[in-house]
């Protein structure tokens, strides 16, 4: 019997045994393509020896210091790298271990900032319906997925709001096109913070592309412009959510560079540690860290593994390899080429209704006809996962992809590494699983 406490408890798991490459093998000598990363985290595959090396060398030197006394190597020379790829004024980086820390950091960060600004006021959230930012009660609280927040309620911030997702596939009307679908959208950020208050809103919070909740959905051109213009007139900061999406995934390595704009924070996480070890970080603006540098000089809040070595060390790896091996612009390449490949087997099937995202971040959203969703009882994306899982593909599959209840789909984020014969094999897997599954 087991004594670890799962994430289903009625799943019977195999016991992972090591990695090779874009595979996985279990104890039993099965392998698995990670189709997905695990949850798009593993951008660099299972076996890559430079991050190992890293993290090796940094324990041996020294595995761990307590932030209130020393900094350390790793953490400068990633903060500076961080700094440094990122377009815009973004300049500071403070590394947590997750993404649901990453978004509570940022929104603390927030608040204290307008408190040091002689802005109390300003204590509302908005983000959207249908996002995800984390799993803890602020991160919860600001994600718009009513599943995941439902048992929760009571314990959730009150003063979280939510506005409609940018996805013109679904939601745009008949006769209206991209543009003009995205442009409505952000407007209803001006609208919602009329309603509460011009002076009231702190952050708008969002996902450049959205990942678990909706499956690889990026927004129209234009709407990301017009959502910063929004915040800039009425003195909102603007938070970018790319746990999921950024550090390569969808082809570059901040996702708000293809919007052609600059949040004043931004969070990071999975792929940035590469799996190796858990590590997350968030990047603000050189005013809003002067801004409590000049101030009370102390940012209140923190944890125990902030800013840990080797997890930083790790993180120095992974941004090496990508430059090193040219990993951004193969992953769109290969991106481009896996999305090809899939709306060419599967993009003609009746309960296939929509392929999207970029780069490696992609997603299939499953219907029975038209845009209409299965029922939800025929947990349709777990079947597709059970049964690609069974033929030795990983691809990650999620519920309520409309409103939280209804609606199936699936990402496929496999390593950046991946080979065109790897991508072969995961169409070739998943057209069988859907055949067999969806008919």
């Amino acid at each position: 019997m087991s004594n670890v406490f799962p994430r289903h408890c009625h799943a019977q798991l195999p016991i992972i045994a090591n990695g090779d490459g874009v595979y996985l093998i279990d104890t039993n000598g099965n392998r698995y393509l990670d189709g997905c990363s695990g949850a798009a985290v593993s951008c660099l595959g299972h076996s890559n020896t430079a991050i190992a090396t890293a993290v090796k060398d940094q324990t041996t030197a020294i595995a761990w210091a307590h932030t209130s006394f020393f900094t350390s190597a790793p953490a400068e020379e990633l903060a500076t790298m961080l700094a440094a790829a990122a377009p815009g004024d973004i300049n500071r980086v403070y590394f947590v271990c997750g993404g649901s820390e990453a978004i509570e950091a940022a929104v603390k960060l927030a608040r204290q900032y307008f408190v040091e600004c002689e802005q109390p006021q300003r204590q509302h959230i908005i983000a959207r319906q249908q996002s995800y930012h984390g799993n803890t009660l602020g991160a919860l609280s600001i994600g718009g997925n009513i599943w995941r927040r439902a048992a929760f309620a009571p314990l959730l911030l009150t003063n979280t709001h939510h506005i409609e997702p940018c996805h013109y596939w679904r939601w745009g009307q008949e006769n209206e096109s991209p543009e003009e679908y995205g442009l409505r959208m952000a407007n209803q950020l001006e609208e919602k913070i009329k309603e509460l208050g011009e002076e009231s809103v702190a952050a708008f919070v969002a996902e450049p592309v959205v990942g678990a909740t909706m499956g690889a959905v990026a927004a129209t051109a234009g709407y990301f412009a017009r959502i910063r213009e929004i915040c800039s007139q009425y003195g909102v900061l603007l938070i970018l959510d790319e746990v999921m999406c950024g550090m390569g995934r969808t082809g570059t390595l901040f996702a708000y560079e293809q919007e052609n704009i600059t949040p004043d924070i931004v969070c990071i996480g999975k792929g940035i540690g590469g799996g190796v070890q858990p590590l997350a970080a968030m990047l603000c603006t050189e005013k809003i860290y002067a801004t409590i540098a000049n101030n009370s000089g102390f940012f209140q809040h923190g944890h125990t593994y902030l800013g840990h070595p080797t997890a930083c060390a790790a993180g120095v790896a992974v941004l090496q390899e990508i430059e090193k091996h040219h990993l951004l612009a193969r992953t769109n390449d290969m991106g481009q080429r896996l999305k090809e490949s899939l709306i060419e087997r599967l993009g003609e099937h009746p309960h296939i209704g929509d392929i999207r995202g970029r780069g490696l971040f992609l997603g299939m959203e499953f219907v029975t006809e038209g845009k209409t969703p299965f029922a939800p009882q025929k947990k349709i994306h777990a079947a597709i996962k059970k049964a690609a899982f069974a033929r030795g593909l990983m691809v990650y599959g999620m519920g309520g992809t409309i409103d939280g209840d209804s609606g199936d789909h699936i990402l496929i984020a496999p390593p950046f590494i991946i080979e065109e014969s790897h991508i072969d094999e995961l169409v070739d897997k998943l057209a069988d699983t859907v055949h067999d599954v969806l008919g």
